[in-house]
This record gives C-alpha cells, sequence and structure tokens, in this order.
C-alpha cells in the first residue's frame, strides 16, 4: 500500500518502470496482486475484522495475460488522469471513457472492452495491486449510507472548495440523512447524548419505526441498511463507531444469508474487499435479532427453508463452509455467532425480523418495545 510519504502516482510510476525495464531486458514482466479471497483472510478479534494475508496473485506475461496486463496499464492511465486534474468518475463512467479513448485511437482497439463487467474486473485488479481503495482513484460507486434518523446527530461535512455544510438531523422531519459513499470527510457529533445506534436490516421496516415515532422517544440514531450493505453503509456505521463511540445494535432476519452476506459483512468485512475492510465495517456491533430464542418467547411466526430454493439452499450450504473455513466465524470470541449458525443448519428454519409485528397486531409501537427490552437486557450476541 503506498505509504504516506509514497502517492499513488509515485507508486503507479515505479510500477510501470520496473515493467519497461523488465521488457527491455527480454524478461517477462510479472504483477502481484493480493489475493482477495478467503483462503487469505486472517481474523483476530483485537482487530476486528478480516485482514489479507501474505498470498499474492502473480500475472506474468504471457499469450493469454497479455491483454489484461494492458488493459490494466491503460486503465491506470485513465485513472491517473483523474487523480492529476481531481476528476472523479463512476465506474461506469470509466468504460465509457475507456471506450472513447479507443474510439479516438485505432492503435488501442486490441484493448476494448466488450462489457462493463470486463473493465470492473480490471479496476478492482488495479486497487488489488497497489493495495489501495477505489475512491483514491477517484472511482465512486454510485450507493449512499443507509437512511438515517435521529433527533440528536449532528453532521458537518467538510467540502471540497473549503466550506463546511452542517446538517441537524433534528431538523430534517421525516426526511432522512443519507450520506455519499465516502463518509470519512463528515464530523459527526451530538446535541444530547445518544444512547444508541440502531441498523435495521429492511430499509422499510427502519422508516416503519421513525414513521411510529422511535427516534423521538429514544435518544438514538436509526439506520436501514437496505439489506447487504454497501461499502457506504459499512463505512458510515465505522464513523458513527469511531467519533460517537455510541452502542451499535443490528435487527435484522434470522437465516443463513444474512448472518454471513449482511452482518458478518457488516461487521468483520468480506473476503472480497480484504484491502478495506479497516475503513469499511463496524466491530463493535451486536446482533439484536431475531435470535433463535426469540421464536418461541415472543412465539414469532417462523417457516422452513425451501428446499426447492436455490438460494436458501445455497445459503445454508456457504454456512456449513463457513463454519469450517471461516476465521470470523471459528473465533472464540463469536461462538454466539457461530452457534446460531449451527442451529440454522439443524433447525433449517427461519424467521424474518417483521415477525415482531404479530406480537401484538394491534400496538404498532409493539417491535419497539421489544427492540427497546431486548438491548436493555443485554438480549443480543
Amino acid at each position: 500500500m503506498p505509504s504516506s510519504d509514497q502517492s499513488i502516482p509515485a507508486v503507479s510510476k515505479e510500477l510501470c518502470s520496473r515493467l519497461l525495464a523488465d521488457l527491455e531486458r527480454a524478461k517477462r514482466p510479472v504483477l502481484y496482486a493480493t489475493k482477495c479471497s478467503l483462503d487469505n483472510a486472517n481474523y483476530n478479534h483485537k482487530v476486528g475484522y478480516l485482514t489479507p494475508g501474505s498470498k499474492k496473485v502473480a500475472t506474468e506475461l504471457n499469450v493469454s495475460s497479455v491483454k489484461k496486463m494492458s488493459r490494466a496499464i491503460f486503465m491506470l492511465e485513465v485513472l491517473l488522469r483523474n487523480i492529476d486534474t481531481g476528476a472523479v468518475n463512476t465506474k461506469r463512467e470509466l468504460y465509457y471513457i475507456s471506450k472513447g479513448e479507443i474510439k479516438h485511437n485505432a492503435m488501442l482497439k486490441p484493448l476494448d472492452f466488450g462489457d462493463q463487467d470486463e473493465s470492473d474486473e480490471i479496476i478492482d485488479f488495479i486497487c488489488e495491486m497497489l493495495e489501495c481503495y477505489r475512491e483514491e482513484l477517484n472511482c465512486y460507486a454510485n450507493d449512499r449510507g443507509g437512511q438515517t434518523y435521529s433527533q440528536q446527530l449532528i453532521v458537518t461535512e467538510s467540502l471540497p472548495d473549503g466550506d463546511q455544510a452542517i446538517v441537524d438531523l433534528s431538523k430534517l422531519g421525516t426526511t432522512p440523512f443519507q450520506p455519499k459513499n465516502r463518509p470519512q470527510n463528515l464530523k459527526l457529533s451530538m446535541n444530547k447524548k445518544i444512547d444508541f445506534c440502531l441498523i435495521v436490516e429492511s430499509e422499510g421496516t427502519a422508516n416503519t419505526l421513525v414513521a411510529n415515532g422511535f427516534t423521538k422517544r429514544h435518544a438514538s440514531i436509526l439506520m436501514g441498511a437496505q439489506g447487504v450493505p454497501s461499502n457506504a453503509v459499512r463505512g458510515w456505521c465505522k464513523l458513527i463507531q469511531d467519533q460517537l463511540g455510541v452502542p451499535l445494535y443490528f435487527f435484522g432476519d434470522l437465516d443463513a444469508y444474512t448472518m454471513q452476506n449482511i452482518f458478518r459483512t457488516l461487521k468483520a468485512g468480506s473476503a472480497a474487499s480484504l484491502i478495506r475492510n479497516s475503513d469499511y465495517s463496524a466491530p463493535d456491533v451486536r446482533f439484536l435479532g431475531v435470535l433463535p430464542e426469540d421464536i418461541k418467547k415472543y412465539d414469532l411466526n417462523d417457516y422452513p427453508v425451501k428446499e426447492n430454493d436455490a438460494q436458501e439452499v445455497r445459503a445454508l450450504k456457504k454456512a456449513q463452509d463457513a463454519l469450517k473455513n471461516d476465521p470470523f466465524f471459528q473465533d472464540k470470541r463469536n461462538k454466539g455467532l457461530n452457534q446460531i449458525l449451527k442451529w440454522l443448519l439443524e433447525n433449517k428454519r427461519r424467521c424474518e425480523q417483521q415477525a415482531f409485528f404479530t406480537v401484538n397486531p394491534r400496538d404498532p409501537t409493539m417491535p419497539e418495545k421489544i427492540i427497546v427490552e431486548k438491548i436493555k437486557r443485554g438480549d443480543f450476541v
């Protein structure tokens, strides 16, 4: 990863100079990239998120790799130009910019991308090679942080022109605050003490809780995570954790997909983003529910996993693999989460977060009462 005194352009120039020198000596150049997969992931509860091991993926110049290596240098030049000029682009725009470069220079035709997946793969390869974030290359995804509500939270944003924008969430009414996908330029403060942050898997259920007065009655931050958390959601939760130091709780479905793809990604990051988990994970977040014991305690409606549903079957198979190979679920500090996965595999049942609305269908605040009761009792993992 580029050090503080060595910029991405400097590292890139050094890399390209090495490639050129190898070619001039009739030596096959090799590009090395961090291997971003579970077999190269380490987990230490003291760190709190998945980190990369020492494995690298080597791409040596040959007939099969010449296009990949050439495309990587071509796209790197486009990205470095953006850094130099201060321009920013999405992956989709970079795909069309590369098409434009090729359109205006026939010599580049062999590098043409057939579709965006091909150019996205090269951008990811460059990030893994330089061990940098996509945002550091001025490439931004079109994602947003979770829809956020609070009567106590104040957000100060440092703008590119040096000005500051101050947003008091208590003044937004029913309009949520939704930060951009790089929340690191935000500073958080409180006009009053905040007791906790509740991250709700379903954005719709989060909005329902707010509409029914949750944030009016509780000094809290309430966020809709919109399913699998994007980098923006993960970075936003990390910011709340680090800058405010309030307890974070995740409220979502009881199923294998939620445990692995949503909660684990929010708490410890993912194998696919090993080089960015340090800034895009919230290790302090706790799993509030639905817990297996909640089903009996609150008489919740649960149902069996459909044997003919390919996605659910795949999630259970992945859960089996996680118990054997995922360092996060194998860590002793995560024994409670490990036990939930085992329960899901043994019982092959699932329960949705909305099942709490069955407890007393005539009391719209019943889910809120249960959530707050669980927090106060320490009924979470």
